[in-house]
């Protein structure tokens, strides 16, 4: 039976997180390191934006750098996210695909989401997925509202898929960083948010721990990948890459800004 390794839960800034990420990427598709499962947090708190977006029209830049609040780029699609310090644990799969026994883009999330979907179940809830749209990526929802989106980089027969799971949410404060075009103001999305954005807090009505929480999504996967995990490091290759991605890529303007790069 083949092995996956787990990197387990860490906390690093924006840019480090996401040129980790790229790091494991590139390492696997050149097979020099294995399939993976990785556990990180933000710190400080950040908006992430899809590789495509335009950052002006997303992103409240002015309230992000008065409160320290981090704005990078994935490599990733999809839309902008908002990464709290405390309430949200990120994961990410790289992998090659015929390790996940997907034919295509949406099998790739549905086989992803059944370890957050068995993790939650640990924890108590029931959660559905839901194919999206040609605007939204596959998510999961628990009695409609969201808990849990991500986004994926396909290169090379490998998949990078990296999202959130919810602790708990303050709406509030995420319109305060994301800008939505139609709102006049922050409270007008904040009306609609309540009824598509949940978290365990506000489904388990008591609050869950970020070390609880990780365990069930370690025991979730596991069981859904119907692998053995392994806790590892990340190899020297990818750590030197890593290092290099977050000087010379994910800490520049150029990049988190007008999404070009020179790496």
């Amino acid at each position: 039976m083949d092995k996956w390794r787990l990197l387990k839960l860490e906390t690093q800034n924006a840019f480090m997180n996401m040129a980790v990420d790229e790091a494991m990427l590139t390492a696997r598709i050149k097979n020099i390191a294995p399939n993976t499962l990785r556990f990180y947090c933000w710190n400080p708190s950040a908006v992430s934006v899809g590789k495509f977006q335009d950052v002006d029209n997303e992103v409240y830049l002015d309230n992000c750098r008065k409160h320290g609040v981090d704005v990078v780029r994935r490599i990733t699609g999809g839309g902008t996210v908002y990464h709290d310090a405390k309430d949200e644990i990120t994961y990410s799969v790289i992998a090659k695909k015929q390790a996940l026994t997907a034919k295509d883009i949406t099998a790739v999330y549905a086989k992803v989401y059944e370890g957050i979907v068995e993790a939650l179940k640990i924890l108590g809830i029931t959660a559905d997925f839901n194919t999206g749209n040609e605007k939204t990526c596959p998510n999961l929802t628990v009695k409609g509202k969201k808990i849990s989106g991500s986004a994926q980089s396909h290169k090379s027969g490998v998949v990078l898929q990296h999202g959130t799971l919810l602790l708990d949410v303050d709406l509030e404060k995420m319109f305060t960083f994301l800008r939505v075009p139609w709102a006049r103001t922050c409270m007008q999305v904040v009306d609609v948010a309540k009824n598509k954005i949940t978290s365990l807090r506000m489904e388990l009505e008591k609050n869950v721990s970020v070390r609880e929480a990780y365990q069930a999504l370690v025991e979730g996967f596991e069981k859904a990948l119907k692998v053995p995990l392994l806790e590892g490091e990340l190899t020297p290759y990818e750590r030197e890459l890593a290092e290099r991605l977050f000087k010379e890529k994910y800490s520049t303007d150029d990049w988190n800004i007008h999404g070009k790069t020179m790496v």
